[in-house]
């Protein structure tokens, strides 16, 4: 498949698995995919892939797709297998926000090991895109989607566990990105 033609792909894609089962979840996609949009003077070629990922990232929460309960794994794997998605689109679905840390949680490692690493100025830009959206899809930021996340699952959940351990490497990733944005605006035109 294209670069044209993965966004056109990858939203009716998300939309028929996400929209009627988890609205809330389908919102959020959205908004982090809008996200993603206003990076692209930092990602260039790259931008469609990025949005692509984006409103793909979180389709391992489907009813019909959670098999091992680590949704970057089930959305990878789906991806992969039934939808014979751009590797690319698969790598930084099963990567997306600090995924290795939950898959140490949940003992997944190994099976998170089936998919490469992509680069790493894509991962901290879904991080970036992730982290600094509600589960409404508005714009927010990384410390409040952390304290929100940890709020709903709870601070000695798994979820509220490593969303915590995550949180260094996610202000990170926002940071870099955010530095990548500011140096684009300082060159010249």
């Amino acid at each position: 498949m294209s670069d044209g033609g993965l966004t056109a792909w990858a939203y009716p894609l998300a939309e028929s698995l996400l929209a009627d089962a988890l609205p809330r979840r389908w919102a959020h996609v959205q908004g982090v995919a809008a996200r993603a949009r206003t990076l692209a003077p930092i990602l260039g070629a790259d931008a469609e892939l990025l949005e692509a990922a984006a409103v793909l990232h979180d389709i391992g929460y489907a009813p019909d797709l959670v098999k091992s309960g680590l949704h970057p794994l089930d959305g990878a794997r789906y991806l992969r297998e039934v939808a014979h998605a751009d590797e690319r689109v698969v790598r930084l679905v099963a990567h997306h926000s600090c995924a290795w840390m939950e898959a140490e949680a949940r003992g997944l490692v190994a099976e998170l090991g089936e998919f490469a690493h992509g680069a790493p100025e894509l991962d901290d830009a879904l991080c970036y895109c992730d982290m600094n959206t509600t589960p409404d899809g508005t714009p927010t930021n990384p410390i409040d989607r952390i304290n929100e996340i940890t709020s709903r699952y709870g601070p000695e959940s798994l979820i509220g566990t490593f969303i915590r351990r995550a949180e260094p490497e996610i202000l990170a990733s926002t940071a870099r990105v955010l530095e990548r944005v500011a140096a684009v605006k300082r060159q010249p035109m």
